[in-house]
């Protein structure tokens, strides 16, 4: 008897998966607060060198002070790191005429002065992380994410290790990527697709969430509050969420699978579900119950080793394309908060439409596709002139419609593509793959001063490329979940 036979015994899928994911939903609402939090905690307002001895210019409007101190761009815009080293007061005649030849613009020597409009104070503001200090504001994120990263690998090591039940629920609890894993392996296979949808789709809501809760806090400390406060909820949610039945019985713990199982077909209304621990040791794979299984495992057999390859390019792909569109809101024309909800909004009729075409033409081709258009998105704006505002906003919508399709199919594709055994540790060194990718994501945005375009060209190579290498993973569409490592190399 196979586990997906089981589950079927069990109720298949009832109240119990049901309240599972429900429980999943408010840390997936979370998380995406925490992961674009930089789009708004770091965010630069419009700004410009301060100007020393303003008093002297007492018979000056702000503009003319303006006007003489700080140079234009071409587009007649003043320039937010450079000043004259000299007042330009011959520019009060005619600010068409060019400065004086004998004048030098320098870097700004007093500090900056910061639009407060739309923002009320962020670490750009408190901290001068603008001009020659850029780098270090978009380091900013690549920081969280390399803490991400690290938890991924901790976390997703620890997770298939032998440990306490309590450390357990810690691990699910810290470990991003043992979210929906948690639910999916409780849901049988004609469900499985609705469940990874349903949970992401909760992703999408906290994009929004982040948008509105943004936009009414607008001072960072406060927003840093505000977005992590719900944390404390999420982690008293997931203290219910019951260990998998399938882990625990591939790694020995039968006793633990047997008391979940029972409870599991009570809820389902399956009162007459009766199976004996015995039954379930049979279940469980070849190897020793204190064998333990490690990363390097993803790369001992050939065709594991290829999948891993291959997942985790995609992945690094998937991530790097998907926040470097989610951290440039403000590069089409569009108020900030209200790109962001857009770009969360937009989000769910695309988990919608990929749930239809995982089912229909399967997850490889899903896959490879919506990175592909990801790609082609991202270089279709780098050709179309500035000028064109809403097609290029149009367009920036699709691509991002895209990303997301991307990320909703990875997660679903990526736990199907390893054993049970190894589940765990694979979405550990995906996810571990996938940080890479953001945290190098915000970093590129430097590239511009390079060649302008090379950002978005950089990001549209990198999609086109990583989702080509989708098309050489296996197709699981209506394929039963793997136990062991066994189960993956006689399929090929």
């Amino acid at each position: 008897m196979k586990f997906e036979d089981l589950l079927l015994e069990t109720g298949g899928f009832g109240r119990f998966q049901i309240l599972i994911l429900l429980i999943l939903c408010l840390p997936r609402i979370n998380l995406p607060m925490h992961f674009l939090l930089h789009n708004f905690l770091a965010a630069t307002p419009s700004h410009h060198c301060a100007i020393p001895h303003q008093e002297a210019f007492v018979n000056l409007t702000t503009e003319e002070i303006l006007l003489i101190s700080i140079p234009r761009e071409p587009d007649g815009t003043f320039r937010s790191c450079e000043m004259f080293s000299q007042p330009q007061f011959h520019l009060l005649l005619n600010s068409s005429l060019q400065p004086d030849n004998d004048s030098v613009t320098q870097d700004c020597q007093h500090g900056w002065v910061y639009d407060h409009s739309q923002f009320t104070s962020t670490i750009s503001t408190e901290w001068d992380l603008v001009c020659e200090q850029r780098g270090l504001n978009q380091a900013t994120a690549t920081f969280f994410f390399i803490g991400v990263t690290m938890g991924a690998v901790v976390f997703g090591y620890l997770s298939d290790s032998p440990t306490d039940p309590l450390l357990e629920k810690s691990y699910v609890t810290l470990a991003e990527h043992g979210l929906p894993l948690t639910g999916m392996e409780w849901v049988d296979i004609e469900h499985r697709t609705f469940s990874g949808i349903l949970t992401s789709i909760f992703w999408s809501v906290g994009n929004m969430l982040l948008a509105l809760t943004a936009y009414l806090v607008r001072e960072w400390h406060w927003l840093l509050v505000a977005v992590t406060g719900p944390c404390l909820l999420s982690i008293v949610c997931l203290w219910w969420v019951p260990e998998s039945a399938r882990w625990l019985i591939a790694n020995g713990k039968v006793k633990q699978a047997h008391k979940h199982l029972l409870k599991c077909a009570r809820m389902n209304g399956r009162k007459d579900f009766t199976v004996s621990p015995e039954a379930l040791r049979g279940m469980a794979t070849e190897k020793k119950a204190t064998e333990s299984f490690s990363y390097i495992s993803l790369f001992r057999t050939p065709v594991l080793r290829k999948i891993s390859l291959c997942s985790g390019t995609v992945w690094f792909g998937v991530a790097f394309s998907y926040y470097g569109m989610s951290m440039n809101l403000t590069g089409f024309g569009l108020n900030m908060y209200f790109s962001q909800f857009v770009f969360g909004i937009i989000e769910i009729p695309a988990k919608m439409m990929m749930y239809v075409l995982v089912n229909r033409i399967g997850r490889r081709q899903s896959q490879a596709w919506s990175l592909i258009l990801t790609g082609l998105c991202i270089g279709a704006n780098i050709i179309i002139p500035k000028s064109f505002t809403s097609l290029r906003s149009v367009i920036a919508v699709m691509a991002k419609g895209s990303s997301e399709a991307a990320f909703t199919t990875v997660y679903l594709y990526t736990s199907e593509l390893y054993p049970t055994v190894l589940r765990q540790n694979g979405m550990g060194y995906t996810s571990f793959m996938a940080r890479i990718g953001g945290s190098l994501a915000p970093l590129v945005f430097l590239l511009d001063d390079v060649w302008r375009s090379l950002p978005e060209v950089t990001y549209c190579g990198v999609a086109v490329f990583c989702g080509s290498v989708a098309f050489l993973l296996p197709e699981t569409l209506n394929v039963r979940l793997p136990e062991g490592i066994e189960d993956i190399e006689k399929t090929q």
